[in-house]
């Protein structure tokens, strides 16, 4: 058998390690549980920002979370590093994105997009993605019941522009900044 002697210093460092790591481990569960996330992409400003409750419909304007759907489509920006992942279908995490239009709204993309013959401001298409792999623009069409046609302002955003609406039902709730910067 072999004995090990811990010194008295050593054991008051392992203490406090333990209970460093599991104040971490408690404040990180009850950010998740409490609908807290950080964003890291540019789309909209870094920080901490929170899921907040949604009790009515999505109406345009809105800034949700949303889990993308688990389907090709998503599969591919997973594989090409356009979504984080997380515990969304198809292990995403869910993105932040504004509603630019909902069901019986139409679509139109050339270059920028209209919505209802209105073009929706800083809304330009890119042909490349920023490691020159191509994308395509979304056809265009009227929103279908129970689909949200999502957008950001940020000229590089993966967004609607580019896989077209998607579901409602993957709307977590209100996206609200807690403490946020623009770099």
């Amino acid at each position: 058998m072999i004995v090990v002697e811990i010194r008295p210093q050593t054991k008051a460092t392992l203490q406090l390690l333990s209970f460093a790591v599991t104040i971490a481990v408690l404040v990180l569960a009850a950010g998740w549980f409490g609908g807290y996330r950080i964003n890291m992409t540019p789309s909209y400003p870094l920080g901490l920002w929170r899921i907040q409750p949604l009790t009515r419909g999505v109406r345009v304007d809105d800034r949700v979370f949303i889990c993308p759907p688990d389907n090709d489509v998503f599969r591919s920006a997973k594989a090409r590093g356009y979504l984080r992942d997380g515990l969304c279908p198809g292990g995403s995490g869910p993105f932040i994105k504004t509603v630019a239009a909902t069901a019986g709204q139409r679509v139109e993309i050339n270059g920028s997009v209209k919505i209802d013959g209105i073009l929706l401001p800083r809304s330009l298409t890119v042909t490349r993605d920023g490691q020159g792999r191509p994308l395509t623009e979304f056809a265009g069409g009227v929103i279908p019941r129970g689909f949200l046609f999502l957008h950001s302002g940020f000229v590089g955003s993966y967004d609607s522009r580019y896989f077209g609406p998607i579901p409602q039902s993957g709307v977590l709730g209100l996206a609200q900044e807690v403490f946020t910067y623009v770099p």
